[in-house]
C-alpha cells in the first residue's frame, strides 16, 4: 500500500462516519444536582467537575485560589457528597441488546447506584470503568446517583492497618492525582466528583474494545505492521473489518476475540520530532461489518518511527540517551504538572496551548511528572502533531506505596486502562514506573524519621520492587509490542548527592535551589540526563493582583504567603538574588528582579547540559506551568503568562546556538548544532564598552558539525587583562546561510556591573503609540 492509495482511504471512510449501528449517548450534559450527604438542599451540578467548583459556581464557596480561602475550605475534604440524574430512555434504546454506563472516570471512592440498585464501587480516579445496565434501565425516567466518599478519611482508614506509617501518611492508599494533597507549588484541594464524561454505549452484534499498532519493519523503502484488534461479539458468526476498499474476513466466536490485519506502506514518510523534521502521521480507518453492514469504527493515527533507548558503558560510566529513526537526539524539554488544581477546567486548548509554546520554545520532550494525572488525549494528539516526544511517568511520586494484593491489582488495571489508551501515541518515547520514589527510599532519611524496624523496611522495600520491579514492566509486557516497551524504573536512578548520578541513568540535580549551592555549580554537574533541575520565579504583578486585595499584596501577609508554598521559597529566592542583583525595595521590582534571576540560573544550566553533549544528551527543566497562581519553578505561569525564563529557554534551546562559556581565566566560544546537517561560516566576536565603542574585535571562519558542541575560538587572559571586566559586554555572532546566531556574554556579575542611568526621552505620537 503506498502513501497515495492511503490518502484516498481518508476521503472514501468520511462517507461511513455516523451510519454505525453501535452508539453512543453523553450523559454528562443531563441536569445533574449534588448535595452533601447529611443536607436536604440539592445544587445544580456540571459534569465534568468537582465538588470544589460546584460549591463555587453555587455562591456556596469563595473563589479557592483568592487570598488565604484554601485554608478556610480544607472541610470540603472532609464530607461525603451525593450526586444525581434522571434521563430518559426510549424502547428503542432499550431495546438493545447490550447497554453498557461507562464513566471516564471517578474521583475516587463512589458507589452508584441505577434506579436504586448498587452497580459499581470504583475506589481510582485513574481508570474507567464499564457497567452492563440493560437490565436495570427502564423505558421514560431512570435515575443515576453516585455517593462520593472522603478520599482523605479513605486514605487514613488504609493507613491504619499497617503496622508502620508509610511516607506522605494518606495519600499513598489513594489512587488519586497525588498533588491534590499539596505539593511545593500546589495548594491542598482533596477533590471529588465525576470528573471525565459519563456515557451510555448501545451495541447489538459486536463492537471493537480497542486496536494495537505493531510496527514489524521500517526502513526507507517499506514499512511492515500489524494492526491487532480486540473484538468483543455478542453473537458469533462471520465478520469483517474493512479498511478501504479491501475487507479482512473473519470468524468470530461470542466474547472477547483476537484478530490480526498486517498493513504494507511503501517508501513511508517518517514521524519526526520537532527541529529534526515533518511530524507525519498516517491516518487508518477501519469499520466492522457484517452481511454488508457497518457495526462499529475506529480511527487510529500513527507515526512511522523508531526510538531507542541507548545505555551503553563508555569511559566516562554509562549512557543515557534517546535514538530517534537511528539518529541521536539531544532532548530539550521540561516537566508538565496537571494546568489547574480542578482537572475538569483543563481544556483541549489548554493543552494544545502547552505544546504549542513547548514547540515553539524548540522543544522536543515533555515529561508528564508522576504526581499528577494520566493527561487528556489532547495533550498527546498535539504531541503527535507537533513532534513533542513524550516521557510519561506513572502516577506514583516522592513517598513509598502499599504492596497488598488488592492495592496491586487496583494499580494494574489502572496501567491496562491507561496504557492500552496511550500505547498507539508516536509521541511516547518512555513509560517510568515513578518520580522519586527510590531516590526518596534512599537518601531522604525516611528510616530514621520513621524509626522503621529492620522487618519493616525489608517489607517497605519488598513493596516498591514488587510494584515498581515486577507489577508494572510484567503488565507492559503484556499489552506493548517488544520494540515499544521501553520502561524506566524511576526517576532519577541515583540521588544528586552520589557521584554515580552524574555518570549513568538519570539524575534530577537540586544542589542549586535545595542545597543553595551557586548556579555556576552547574558547570561542574553535568550527568548523562538531567531530568530535572530548576530554580523559582514569581509571576507576574499582574498575575498575583487577580488572587489578592491590595492590601495583601506584600510579602508579610498571609494571603501573599499562601502564594508561596515552599516553606523558604521567598528566603532561597532573596539569598540567591544577594549573589547577584542589587536587591529592589518595591514588591513590583522584586518580581522582576527574580525572573531576571530565574532566566539566569537556567541559562547557566540549560546551556551547561548542552556544552556536554554528547556525554550529557537530555535536558528537562522543572516546570513547564502551573495549576494555580503561584510563584514557582514555572516558565508560563498559570494564566498563560510568560516569564522571562520562557524566552531565555527559546534562546538557549535553539538548535544552532552561540555559547559563551567562561572557563577559568579564559573565554570559550562555543557552537553548538543539533541539526542533521553541518553548517559553515563566519564567528564575529568584539568586546565593547557600555557607551558603545569596540574595544576588540576577531572573527574567523568555522564548522559547525551536526548533532555536536565544540569550542570555536578562544579569548585569552591577556586579551582580557585589557579591559575593567564591569564595564564591557562581548558579543558573538555566527553568521552562516542567511541566518545570524548571536550570544551576549557580561564578564561580571549584574549587580557589580558599571552601569549608567540612561537618559530616556519619551514622545507621544498619538494615543496608541509613544
Amino acid at each position: 500500500m503506498d502513501k497515495n492509495w492511503l490518502s484516498i482511504l481518508v476521503f472514501f471512510f468520511c462517507s461511513f462516519l455516523g451510519f454505525s449501528q453501535n452508539s453512543s449517548r453523553d450523559l454528562s450534559s443531563e441536569n445533574w444536582t449534588f448535595k452533601k450527604v447529611n443536607d436536604s438542599n440539592w445544587f445544580s451540578a456540571k459534569v465534568p467537575g468537582t465538588i470544589h467548583t460546584d460549591l463555587f459556581q453555587n455562591n456556596l464557596i469563595p473563589d479557592p485560589f483568592f487570598g488565604a480561602n484554601e485554608k478556610e475550605l480544607q472541610w470540603i475534604e472532609e464530607e461525603d457528597w451525593l450526586y444525581k440524574t434522571d434521563f430518559q430512555i426510549t424502547k428503542d434504546e432499550l431495546e438493545n441488546n447490550i447497554i453498557e454506563l461507562n464513566f471516564d472516570g471517578l474521583d475516587t471512592y463512589a458507589t452508584v447506584f441505577l434506579n436504586g440498585k448498587k452497580v459499581l464501587l470504583a475506589d481510582n480516579m485513574f481508570r474507567s470503568w464499564k457497567i452492563d445496565v440493560k437490565n436495570q434501565l427502564k423505558i421514560g425516567k431512570n435515575t443515576i446517583e453516585i455517593h462520593f466518599e472522603s478520599a482523605s478519611k479513605k486514605g487514613e482508614e488504609e493507613s491504619q492497618k499497617l503496622s508502620y506509617t508509610l511516607p506522605e501518611k494518606e495519600r499513598v492508599f489513594v489512587r488519586k492525582a497525588q498533588y491534590h494533597f499539596g505539593w511545593d507549588w500546589a495548594p491542598r484541594f482533596v477533590t471529588a466528583g465525576i470528573w471525565k464524561k459519563v456515557h451510555l454505549k448501545f451495541w447489538n452484534k459486536a463492537k471493537i474494545e480497542n486496536i494495537l499498532y505493531d510496527q514489524k519493519l521500517l526502513n526507507t523503502e517499506i514499512a511492515k505492521m500489524d494492526f491487532v484488534f480486540t473484538v468483543t461479539t455478542e453473537k458469533s458468526g462471520k465478520y469483517q473489518i474493512r479498511l478501504g476498499e479491501k475487507p479482512f474476513p473473519f470468524q468470530l466466536k461470542k466474547g472477547q476475540n483476537t484478530v490480526k490485519i498486517p498493513i504494507e506502506i511503501s517508501n513511508p514518510i517518517l514521524w519526526w520530532c520537532n527541529g529534526l523534521g515533518v511530524s507525519h502521521l498516517y491516518i487508518f480507518r477501519f469499520s466492522l461489518e457484517q452481511n454488508g453492514a457497518i457495526i462499529d469504527e475506529k480511527e487510529l493515527k500513527i507515526g512511522l518511527r523508531t526510538i531507542e533507548l541507548v545505555q551503553e558503558n563508555d569511559e566516562k560510566g554509562k549512557s543515557f540517551y534517546f535514538k530517534l529513526n537511528g539518529k541521536p537526539v539531544f532532548i530539550k524539554g521540561a516537566n508538565v504538572i496537571p494546568s489547574d488544581s480542578f482537572l475538569p477546567r483543563i481544556t483541549d486548548s489548554t493543552y494544545f496551548s502547552m505544546v504549542k509554546e513547548a514547540k515553539n520554545a524548540n522543544m522536543n520532550m515533555l515529561r508528564v511528572w508522576g504526581g499528577g494525572v494520566y493527561a487528556d488525549d489532547a495533550f498527546y494528539d498535539a504531541c503527535d502533531s507537533n513532534g513533542i516526544l513524550v516521557w510519561q511517568d506513572f502516577m506514583f511520586a516522592c513517598a513509598m506505596y502499599p504492596g497488598d494484593n488488592y492495592f496491586l491489582e487496583n494499580v494494574k488495571q489502572e496501567v491496562i486502562d491507561n496504557v492500552i489508551r496511550l500505547r498507539n501515541h508516536p509521541s511516547i518515547a518512555l513509560w517510568c514506573g515513578n518520580n522519586e520514589n527510590d531516590e526518596g527510599w534512599h537518601n531522604w532519611g525516611w528510616q530514621k524519621q520513621y524509626n522503621y524496624s529492620k522487618s519493616d523496611s525489608t517489607k517497605i522495600w519488598n513493596d516498591y520492587q514488587k510494584l515498581f520491579h515486577q507489577l508494572i514492566p510484567k503488565t507492559l509486557d503484556s499489552l506493548l509490542p517488544k520494540n515499544e516497551n521501553r520502561y524506566w524504573p524511576s526517576s532519577p536512578s541515583l540521588g544528586w548527592g552520589r557521584k554515580e548520578s552524574l555518570t549513568q541513568g538519570d539524575v534530577h540535580y537540586w544542589g542549586v535551589w535545595w542545597g543553595k549551592e551557586p548556579f555556576e555549580i552547574y558547570n561542574q554537574k553535568v550527568g548523562r540526563f538531567v531530568s530535572e533541575y530548576g530554580f523559582q520565579g514569581m509571576p507576574s504583578v499582574e498575575t498575583l493582583q487577580k488572587v489578592l486585595s491590595k492590601e495583601e499584596m506584600n510579602f508579610n501577609s498571609d494571603a501573599f504567603k499562601n502564594h508561596q508554598k515552599h516553606p523558604t521559597g521567598f528566603e532561597t529566592i532573596r539569598e540567591y538574588m544577594e549573589r547577584d542583583f542589587i536587591i529592589p525595595e518595591k514588591l513590583e521590582d522584586f518580581a522582576y528582579v527574580s525572573q531576571l534571576l530565574q532566566a539566569r540560573g537556567m541559562k547557566i544550566a540549560i546551556e551547561a547540559h548542552r556544552r556536554a553533549m554528547p556525554n550529557c544528551m537530555g535536558t528537562l527543566f522543572w516546570q513547564l506551568n502551573d495549576c494555580w497562581p503561584v510563584t514557582s519553578w514555572s516558565a508560563i505561569d498559570y494564566y498563560g503568562d510568560k516569564k522571562a525564563f520562557y524566552y531565555q529557554t527559546q534562546r538557549s534551546f535553539d538548535p544552532l546556538l552561540v555559547h559563551v562559556y567562561q572557563n577559568n581565566s579564559e573565554i570559550e566560544i562555543y557552537t553548538i548544532n543539533d541539526n542533521q546537517s553541518d553548517f559553515s561560516g563566519k564567528l564575529k566576536l568584539k568586546i565593547i564598552d557600555f557607551q558603545g565603542n569596540k574595544l576588540w574585535n576577531d572573527s574567523v571562519l568555522v564548522k559547525s558539525k551536526s548533532n555536536f558542541s565544540e569550542i570555536q575560538f578562544k579569548i585569552t587572559e591577556t586579551i582580557l587583562n585589557q579591559f575593567d571586566k564591569k564595564e564591557i559586554v562581548l558579543q558573538a555572532e555566527f553568521i552562516s546561510e542567511n541566518q545570524i546566531k548571536e550570544a551576549i556574554h557580561f564578564f561580571a556579575k549584574p549587580k557589580e556591573l558599571a552601569l549608567k542611568k540612561p537618559t530616556i526621552q519619551v514622545n507621544h505620537i498619538d494615543k496608541n503609540t509613544i
